[in-house]
């Protein structure tokens, strides 16, 4: 499934929903909008909405973690969203829940 970005704002927070497949096809469009999203506002903490993905590649967790690298030079944050059972577990098994805040909902971002 194509990869689908899609901006909200919902509560006090800015969101990025990231729906389909997160494959290596789709890995520059990811990464270009991570750093606009985040380059936009500088000093928030926004939200990444992983729910709607299927295929993740390793790398693009890495891109997470790069943007959430730079969104903190910046006085910001990155926290994802992510409910389904198989994304947590795979976030926790890569260690990337000890890296980046994973959030059961947008509002308790």
């Amino acid at each position: 499934m194509d990869m689908e970005l899609r901006r909200a704002h919902i509560g006090h927070r800015q969101v990025l929903v990231v729906t389909g497949d997160v494959d290596l096809v789709s890995l520059p469009r990811f990464n270009d909008a991570l750093l606009r999203f985040i380059g936009e506002f500088p000093g928030d903490t926004v939200a990444i909405d992983l729910d709607g993905t299927g295929l993740i590649e390793d790398a693009a967790l890495g891109l997470l973690l790069g943007t959430a690298g730079r969104a903190r030079s910046a006085e910001g944050d990155v926290v994802v969203v992510a409910t389904e059972t198989r994304l947590r577990a795979r976030l926790a098994i890569t260690g990337f829940d000890r890296a980046i805040t994973v959030a059961n909902t947008i509002s308790g971002s």
